[in-house]
């Protein structure tokens, strides 16, 4: 996927400072060595000059083949006694290389010119604290999801409980994040305020980041003041290149955003392409199908009814019952 710009810096930044330290602890044994041994450091100083005397052979013309193999003769036999050295000073054979954290790109990010599996590592890295600053995602599991606030008394009119519902809706997210990938399905929660939607959603994001696909994350308001910034800013975040491309797109709150033409075009180009890129997008709101028309038209509605997975959130608002027990737990210590 493509990372905006910068998250890809902060994350070569981190590959950065691994490989400037390896290099700096390797430079502090190769003066602690030469200290300790007088002939290590005139072998180090020896294997040091074989670069420029590679050079001079190449440049002279003369016998280039004979004075190369003549080098690298002298090369490994410098190696053996360097071997040598540090064995007498029971230090390992790489005490002087850079140890570094990934041995195949060194810590650059790149394998001839294409980027390494640590790197990659590290943008997502970066990309789930992004998120976890913006939300409690620690916090929102499938494992702290608790169905015992939703009721499971069925409607009057035959409808299934409250609990039942939202029993499916848990089967569903865990069994969505698990099977996570590039064809997964667009999803739309629908229901009142409290009822989990936001909860499930990150816990979804918290699952399909483990398993290393790029996420982002956002409410509706936030982004939308993103996009509006981006607008009139001379500045290099590419936030719609983002929103356009990510692996999961999670667009909480849909609906409570300050509206005015450039964002419902803006929500309309984002949710729409994506639609037919075929990249998923899980959204969530307080309204119904007939407000969401109301609020950004027909169009956009007509992609969710068409193309979405539309779930259902039922009960009583959970945020006011845990603020309940919290205030009767206050007056019992009293």
């Amino acid at each position: 996927m493509k990372y905006n710009n910068a998250t890809y810096r902060q994350a070569m930044q981190a590959l950065d400072r691994r490989r400037q330290s390896a290099e700096q602890t390797a430079a502090v044994h190769r003066r602690e060595v030469q200290q300790a041994s007088p002939e290590a450091a005139a072998v180090l100083d020896a294997l040091a000059g074989t670069g420029s005397r590679c050079t001079r052979a190449f440049l002279s013309g003369k016998n280039v083949r004979e004075q190369m193999e003549q080098l690298r003769r002298e090369n490994l036999a410098l190696q053996a006694q360097l071997r040598a050295i540090l064995a007498g000073l029971h230090l390992p054979e790489d005490y002087l290389a850079p140890q570094y954290t990934c041995p195949h790109c060194k810590d650059t990010g790149y394998i001839d010119g294409k980027m390494c599996e640590c790197l990659k590592t590290e943008l997502r890295r970066v990309m789930y604290e992004e998120l976890n600053r913006q939300a409690p995602l620690a916090l929102s599991t499938f494992e702290s999801f608790s169905l015992g606030y939703y009721s499971p008394k069925s409607g009057e009119d035959g409808q299934p409980s409250p609990r039942a519902v939202m029993e499916r809706n848990l089967a569903y997210c865990k069994q969505y994040a698990g099977n996570f990938g590039p064809h997964s399905p667009s999803v739309l929660f629908q229901g009142g305020t409290g009822l989990g939607k936001t909860h499930l959603s990150l816990a979804i994001a918290n699952e399909v980041l483990q398993s290393g696909h790029g996420v982002v994350y956002g409410t509706a308001q936030n982004l939308a003041t993103l996009l509006e910034n981006d607008r009139f800013s001379d500045g290099d975040s590419d936030t719609e290149q983002n929103l356009l491309t990510c692996d999961l797109l999670i667009l909480d709150d849909l609906g409570t955003e300050f509206q005015n033409s450039f964002v419902t075009s803006a929500f309309y180009n984002i949710i729409n392409t994506r639609l037919l890129t075929g990249k998923p997008t899980l959204i969530s709101t307080n309204l119904s199908l007939k407000e969401l028309e109301a609020k950004y038209g027909s169009r956009i509605v007509s992609r969710m009814i068409g193309a979405y997975d539309i779930r259902p959130f039922y009960g009583s608002d959970v945020r006011q019952i845990l603020r309940r027990e919290k205030m009767n737990l206050r007056k019992t210590e009293i």
